[in-house]
């Protein structure tokens, strides 16, 4: 039986800088992120938030979107996967070596004009839910049930719902 490889990462977290854009010579977009992501840890009797830095790369027309709509401080999730690379430095010859996050998918969350309002996760400013569709929805469909039957009472097939 062949063991499975799994790669996988999945972030939430704030921007700590404006995205960078840049173009490879076949013009294909590359854009680079870095991303804080907060731990909690008990320190003595208070839970404090220990901070996580992350590069992460998104490529082509999403790495455009990234840099034209997002800025430092937005929060945003990543769906992606780990990669490791090594080269050698320029300056002092020595090998170097790291891990990145490539992108498969970055979410925008927040607002558009706010660090971390709740315009993209549905909820408006301390409120409730606010439906973010252009459907109507059918107020029938969230009418209370009618009353259950005692426990215990009879029942039919007719009764149950498939």
């Amino acid at each position: 039986m062949a063991a499975s490889n799994i790669n996988r990462v999945v972030l939430t977290g704030n921007l700590t800088a404006d995205p960078d854009l840049r173009s490879l010579p076949s013009g294909m977009p590359v854009c680079k992120l870095r991303l804080a992501v907060n731990t909690r840890r008990k320190q003595g009797e208070e839970w404090v938030d220990k901070p996580n830095y992350f590069d992460v790369t998104v490529w082509g027309k999403q790495g455009e979107n990234c840099a034209n709509f997002l800025s430092k401080g937005r929060p945003v999730a990543i769906d992606g996967r780990l990669e490791w690379r090594e080269w050698q430095d320029k300056e002092t010859g020595k090998n170097r070596q790291s891990i990145d996050i490539i992108a498969d998918t970055v979410q925008f969350l927040g607002g558009r004009d706010d660090n971390g309002g709740g315009g993209g996760g549905g909820y408006n400013n301390g409120g409730g839910f606010q439906p973010r569709s252009d459907v109507p929805a059918n107020v029938d469909d969230f009418a209370p049930s009618a009353t259950p039957a005692p426990v215990g009472a009879p029942t039919s097939d007719d009764d149950i719902p498939f």
